[in-house]
């Protein structure tokens, strides 16, 4: 806990819609436009979050999403059903290349690390630690779970968020090039990090 924050496993009904603008907003850059954009996308996501998969940060007063961090395991993960929600806005063809686009963006699932599904602090929240403390949230995760490690991946456009992991103890494990794909999603590679825990 912290003063301005509680960080809890799941979140509330009510906060859905908030925590899927962050989430949505943070990988719009990368998730957006498969999704629509800001027309459809954030109520994709929001509808396709399970709080089984989230450690997140609320306000105080119960109010306020401030971040969330999704998590993926065999069980499950943060965005689940993605499918279905998007069968739901768009058919034919248009479903086709969406979901495929978007497929390229799917990672392996480490047997022994827990896999971080995203991490996204919202615009006011930033500086308040609501980014360490949910790190610190999903390691313990991992611990709780008999997990070596934590792995993420990081853009190379995301500097801030760089610097958080390294400040953390993650190290550099290898980085994916996406080639021509770079123009699609905004951004050249993707490094991916782990840390024991």
């Amino acid at each position: 806990m912290s003063e301005g924050f509680i960080i809890r496993p799941g979140f509330p009904d009510h906060l859905r819609e908030q925590f899927g603008q962050i989430y949505f907003e943070a990988f719009a850059g990368k998730i957006g436009w498969p999704l629509g954009g800001t027309s459809t996308g954030p109520g994709i996501i929001a509808e396709s979050l399970d709080p089984r998969f989230a450690l997140t940060a609320i306000s105080r007063d119960g109010t306020r999403a401030l971040g969330i961090a999704g998590y993926k395991t065999h069980g499950g993960a943060l965005v689940s059903r993605l499918e279905d929600r998007m069968r739901a806005r768009f058919g034919g063809f248009s479903l086709l290349w969406r979901l495929s686009v978007l497929s390229i963006l799917e990672r392996d699932l480490p047997e022994d690390q827990l896999l971080l599904d995203g991490i996204a602090v919202h615009a006011q929240a930033r500086g308040m630690g609501v980014g360490s403390a949910l790190l610190t949230a999903v390691e313990a995760e991992a611990r709780r779970r008999k997990l070596r490690g934590v792995r993420l991946d990081v853009i190379d456009g995301n500097t801030r968020a760089r610097a958080l992991y390294q400040r953390r103890g993650y190290l550099a494990e290898g980085t994916s090039d996406l080639g021509p794909l770079r123009h699609l999603f905004g951004f050249r590679r993707a490094t991916s990090m782990c840390k024991a825990v």
